[in-house]
């Protein structure tokens, strides 16, 4: 028998292609709810068709979280649990038992397993906790863009931690982003003192390659009172770097990413950034000291900040070359041959493996 009432809710545009493979995720639950947005294609259609429950609605100026309050109203009163997701994620399947077997009734929110980023075989390079499970009535969505689950609750919030669920993201690489840097923008101008959104818009200018503004405005967030968690403060860091990279302000670079390694020597990411600036310098002891470093580092850690290229073949890649400019042949091949176990199709780590072995049977 069914413990609580739980319904799933969510936004969508132009997503149906992804519709069918949603739903049947989502049926897990007692009634699922869709805002549409504007979609010009059947997204509409297909959702009803398999029994949503849909509403359109077109947000003029676009704001992600008037959207998603839009989408939250209508999820009815009685429900015991809310799920926010979109149409392009995924979750394993059980999901709904498990969760009413970990909900209590003092929980206001639960944080799961997100899979944001996914390999060719669907194994997951980036994970982090995600938090969109909620109760009805104690939470509103806020910020423009890199919108945020608000508490607003009477009571004291109450949230717990869970890796028994688990949500699979499948984005449209396609789709565009255009809105995000004018909304964090606006983001900025409504709270200057948010840290999280001043990093991403820091983030958004270096995307465009706005690197001096990127530049600036990464610099404030650090400066922020409330920017003290060190995985960010350390991207912001990193950022800093590859925008002064891009300027070719090498020495600029350097300096923030020693600052960044210092920031978070836990993370990967700072040592395999600085790797790749020492990479398009051929320093390559410099590349190998640090490929070797970040390789001590086995534990990933789960939240938004890591970088694929800290998790794929790239450090075996980049430790391979750096190998192999230092006439050290036999840890170049032998390298390469764990950056192909990760990336048995890559015509030029083949290549590049090619290449060592015929050497090394010359120098036989």
């Amino acid at each position: 028998m069914k413990k609580y009432k739980v319904y799933v809710y969510a936004i969508s545009k132009n997503e149906e292609k992804f519709v069918s493979r949603w739903v049947k995720s989502m049926k897990e639950a007692d009634d699922i709810y869709v805002l549409d947005t504007g979609s010009t294609d059947k997204t509409r259609k297909k959702l009803k068709k398999l029994g949503v429950h849909v509403k359109k609605k077109i947000f003029t100026p676009w704001r992600f979280d008037h959207a998603r309050n839009e989408s939250l109203k209508m999820v009815p009163e009685d429900a015991d649990i809310c799920v926010c997701t979109d149409l392009d994620e995924v979750f394993e399947p059980g999901w709904r038992e498990k969760l009413e077997n970990i909900w209590n009734e003092n929980l206001t929110r639960l944080a799961y397993t997100y899979h944001w980023a996914l390999d060719e075989e669907d194994k997951p390079i980036v994970s982090f906790f995600l938090d969109n499970i909620h109760t009805r009535n104690d939470y509103i969505w806020t910020h423009p863009v890199h919108e945020v689950l608000t508490y607003v609750g009477k009571d004291k919030e109450v949230r717990e931690f869970t890796e028994e669920i688990t949500l699979r993201h499948y984005p449209d690489i396609k789709k565009s982003r255009s809105s995000y840097l004018p909304l964090l923008e606006l983001s900025i101008k409504e709270d200057p003192k948010d840290d999280r959104n001043m990093h991403y818009l820091g983030r958004e200018y270096m995307y465009y390659g706005k690197w001096n503004e990127a530049i600036d405005t990464l610099i404030h967030h650090l400066s922020l009172p409330s920017a003290t968690w060190k995985d960010e403060r350390c991207a912001s860091m990193r950022f800093i770097g590859r925008c002064y990279q891009h300027l070719n302000r090498i020495e600029e670079a350097r300096m923030w990413l020693n600052k960044a390694i210092l920031e978070a020597p836990y993370l990967r990411d700072p040592y395999l950034e600085k790797a790749l600036l020492e990479y398009h310098e051929e320093n390559w002891e410099e590349v190998k000291n640090l490929c070797l470093q970040a390789l001590t580092i086995q534990t990933h850690q789960k939240t938004y900040i890591n970088e694929i290229f800290s998790w794929n073949s790239t450090v075996y890649d980049l430790l391979s070359i750096a190998y192999f400019h230092l006439n050290e042949l036999d840890l170049a091949i032998e390298n390469v041959k764990k950056a192909l176990e990760m990336e048995k199709d890559n015509e030029r780590l083949q290549k590049n493996l090619e290449i060592m072995q015929k050497i090394k049977e010359e120098k036989a």
